[in-house]
């Protein structure tokens, strides 16, 4: 199943709007963030590649958050202490595509780009998937343990 979700932010004058396109498999839980589309006004744009390359890796490493990342524990310990027991995203959950829309505004200083589209990406994620089943799932990581939970619950 297929949906697209809608995320916007500001942070520290930067302003973020994403969709994100992803595929759902009902049976096993399993999300893929197939494709974003990220619009991103932080002003002047200094060095445009950079900028591009900057919202990329921000959009993969909160993806993998999103989708993966959790530390676990038990009463008494940590027991996420590995890359085992700490599962990030690998090649075949990156999403084929991340299309970007800089809109650059020389009248305003540059306010950055280090983090904003990183906050868009779980609450785009979690509408898509609303958007193809219906279910909400407003907890990270959206583990196919939870899709499954939740689409069951109906």
């Amino acid at each position: 199943m297929l949906g697209r979700g809608f995320s916007y932010t500001e942070r520290n004058g930067t302003i973020v709007a994403m969709v994100a396109e992803v595929e759902v498999d009902r049976r096993s839980g399993r999300v893929w963030a197939k494709r974003f589309t990220v619009a991103h006004d932080c002003g002047l744009i200094i060095n445009p590649r950079g900028l591009e390359l900057t919202i990329e890796g921000n959009v993969v490493m909160a993806l993998s958050r999103t989708l993966f990342e959790e530390v676990k524990f038990d009463r008494d310990q940590v027991l996420s202490v590995d890359w085992t027991s700490y599962p990030i995203l690998e090649v075949q959950d990156a999403p084929e595509r991340i299309d970007i829309v800089l809109i650059n505004r020389p009248d305003l200083p540059a306010t950055g780009a280090g983090e904003p589209s990183t906050r868009t990406v779980p609450a785009a994620i979690a509408n898509a998937l609303f958007d193809a089943t219906g279910a909400r799932i407003r907890r990270v990581p959206i583990t196919p343990e939870r899709v499954r939970t939740a689409l069951a619950r109906g």
